[in-house]
């Protein structure tokens, strides 16, 4: 069984992670979505939220399941028996980078590929930093996040207020 992890922070996801996991369910048997728990940093959403939403939006997608972690993306990987990293990569910018962590991950644990897919065209500006930015300043975030996670941030507003 081919088994794949495509993880982030997904803080929050956006329609081009989606993209990236609804493709990646097609290519592998398995695919572990992984909220990474960087406890020194607060989030936009908390990541028992994030992991809820993730589970929502994802739920059309029978072979993947999702799931917080804190540490190494190499040991969460052995744990989970999984030997695939899948990343999604907008620009020649974000493959400097995921190239970098892609040679670290191999050098930590050389049995792990790095999968890499091109992200579509009209998701190639959408980020979660992004999303976050727009909604920051009260602009619209549909067509740009899951609905679910659209409701949410409406949700978090009316919260605010």
């Amino acid at each position: 069984m081919k088994r794949a992890v495509c993880s982030g922070s997904f803080d929050p996801v956006t329609l081009g992670h989606m993209d990236i996991f609804e493709r990646g369910s097609r290519m592998f048997d398995e695919l572990l979505v992984c909220v990474f728990r960087n406890e020194g940093k607060q989030g936009f959403f908390p990541v028992e939220k994030r992991v809820a939403l993730l589970k929502q939006a994802t739920a059309h997608l029978s072979n993947v399941q999702v799931m917080s972690f804190a540490g190494l993306i190499t040991d969460f990987m052995q744990q989970q028996q999984a030997s695939i990293i899948l990343r999604g990569i907008r620009s020649v910018k974000d493959l400097e980078y995921e190239e970098n962590e892609a040679y670290l991950i191999r050098h930590l644990c050389p049995e792990i590929d790095t999968v890499f897919l091109l992200t579509r065209p009209d998701y190639s500006y959408v980020s979660s930093s992004g999303v976050r930015e727009v909604f920051h300043f009260g602009g619209s975030v549909h067509g740009l996040v899951p609905a679910c996670v659209e409701q949410a941030m409406i949700e978090m507003k009316e919260e605010r207020k």
